[in-house]
C-alpha cells in the first residue's frame, strides 16, 4: 500500500521559466514599434540620423562653441566682437549673463533688485504651500493674505525705511506672477459663480451671467486691455486715477473667469442627476448641496481642462505689452534693444522660454498627480 502511495503522489511543478526576450521587454517593443519591417526600419534609422545630427549641433550651438562673457570697456559698453565672430556656430549667453536683471527686474532700481527678487522666492513659496492638501482649509487664507500684504510691502516701499518705488518701474518676472496669481486667485472663484449662475432658477441673475460670459468670450484679450487702459479711465470721476497695473489686472480677472466658467460648468453638466436627487433627498438645502456633494465632484472631473486654462492664461500675461507694462517677455525683447546687443535674439528667447516651461510643466505636473490621486477611486 505504501508503494502504491508512493508511486500516486503529485509531481512537482516545474520551474518557472521567464518569457523569451523576442516577445516581451524592450527588444520586443523596439522591434514590434520600430523594426516591425524593412520600410519602418529604414524610417527609424533616418529619423534616428537627423535626431542625432540635430542634438549634436544643438549641443555644439549651446555649450561647446558658446560664449558665455565679454569683456566692457571703460565707457561701459559690452565688447560683443567675439560673439558676432562665431556668426552662428555657437550661442552668446554673455547677453543673458549681461542683461538677466534687466529681463528679470525692468527698469527697477538696481541696488533694491534685492526685493522683486525675494518676491519671486515668495510666489514660488506660496504655490508650494497652496499645493500641499494638508493646507486646504481655512489656515490657506491667512497664509495668502499675509503673503500678498509682504509681496506689496516689498514692491511698493514707503515703509519700513524701503524706499518708495512708483509702478511704472516695475517689470519683468514679478509682473508675470502678479499679474496671474492674482488673475487667477480672483478669476477662480468668480467663475464658479457664474457657472451657478448660469444653471439658476432665476432668470435675470441665468441672463447676467450668459450675458457676461458670451460679450467677454466674444473679443479678444487684447480689446479688454485697451479697454482697461483707455476707455475705463474716461469714466471716472475727475481727479480719480487707477493705476494702469490694476486696470490691467481687472481686465485679466474678467477674462479668466470667464472662460473658466465655462469649464466649471462643463463639470457640472457632466454630473450624473442622481448625484443632485440624492443631495435633495438627503434635505440639503442649495448651497451645502453645491459646496459638500455638487463642486467637488464636478471640479474633480474637469482638472485637465481647468490647467489647460491656467497654463494658456499664465502666457497670456505677455500681452501686457500693448499698455506700456514691461512684463518677462517684453523686459528681453528690450534687454536686446542696446546696439551693442543686436542680432542675439535666439539667446534672450531661450532663457526666457526656459522660464515660462519651468512653471508651466510644473503646473501641468503637479495637475496630473492630483488629478491620478482624486480620481483613485474610479479604477477600483
Amino acid at each position: 500500500m505504501s508503494d502504491i502511495t508512493a508511486n500516486t503522489s503529485v509531481p512537482r511543478s516545474a520551474p518557472r521559466r521567464e518569457a523569451p526576450v523576442a516577445t516581451t521587454g524592450a527588444l520586443a517593443w523596439l522591434r514590434a514599434n520600430l523594426f516591425s519591417g524593412w520600410l519602418s526600419t529604414a524610417v527609424t534609422l533616418a529619423l534616428g540620423y537627423l535626431i542625432v545630427r540635430a542634438v549634436m549641433g544643438l549641443v555644439d550651438w549651446a555649450f561647446i562653441n558658446a560664449i558665455w562673457s565679454v569683456p566692457i570697456a571703460p565707457n561701459g559698453q559690452a565688447q560683443t566682437q567675439a560673439c558676432r565672430e562665431l556668426q552662428g556656430s555657437g550661442a552668446c549667453w554673455a547677453v543673458v549673463t549681461e542683461k538677466h536683471r534687466f529681463m528679470l527686474f525692468g527698469t527697477y532700481p538696481y541696488e533694491q533688485h534685492w526685493r522683486p527678487a525675494l518676491v519671486c522666492v515668495l510666489f514660488v513659496g506660496l504655490y508650494v504651500v497652496s499645493a500641499m492638501r494638508r493646507f486646504w482649509n481655512w489656515t490657506l487664507v491667512p497664509i495668502w493674505m499675509g503673503t500678498l500684504t509682504v509681496i506689496g510691502i516689498l514692491m511698493w516701499g514707503g515703509v519700513f525705511g524701503l524706499p518708495y518705488v512708483p509702478q511704472e518701474r516695475w517689470g519683468g518676472l514679478p509682473i508675470t506672477l502678479i499679474l496671474a496669481t492674482f488673475g487667477l486667485a480672483f478669476a477662480f472663484p468668480l467663475s464658479i459663480l457664474v457657472a451657478l449662475g448660469r444653471r439658476s432658477n432665476l432668470p435675470a441673475i441665468k441672463v447676467l451671467c450668459v450675458l457676461y460670459v458670451e460679450l467677454i468670450r466674444g473679443v479678444p484679450l487684447i480689446s479688454l486691455l485697451f479697454m482697461a487702459s483707455v476707455m475705463f479711465p474716461l469714466f471716472l470721476p475727475e481727479g480719480m486715477n487707477i493705476d494702469k497695473l490694476l486696470r490691467a489686472q481687472i481686465a485679466f480677472i474678467l477674462f479668466a473667469g470667464a472662460y473658466l466658467a465655462e469649464v466649471v460648468r462643463a463639470g457640472l453638466q457632466g454630473l450624473p442627476k442622481g448625484q443632485y436627487e440624492a443631495a435633495d433627498a438627503m434635505g440639503l438645502s442649495y448651497w451645502q448641496k453645491t459646496g459638500l456633494i455638487i463642486l467637488p465632484q464636478a471640479l474633480r472631473m474637469v482638472i485637465p481642462p481647468l490647467v489647460n486654462t491656467f497654463i494658456g492664461f499664465f502666457k497670456d500675461t505677455s500681452l501686457v505689452l500693448i499698455i506700456g507694462i514691461f512684463d518677462l517677455l517684453t523686459a528681453g525683447k528690450t534687454a536686446i534693444v542696446e546696439p551693442a546687443w543686436q542680432g542675439f535674439g535666439v539667446e534672450v528667447y531661450v532663457f526666457v522660454g526656459l522660464i515660462y516651461l519651468v512653471f508651466c510643466f510644473a503646473m501641468s505636473k503637479y495637475s496630473a498627480g492630483l488629478e491620478a490621486d482624486l480620481n483613485k477611486h474610479r479604477r477600483r
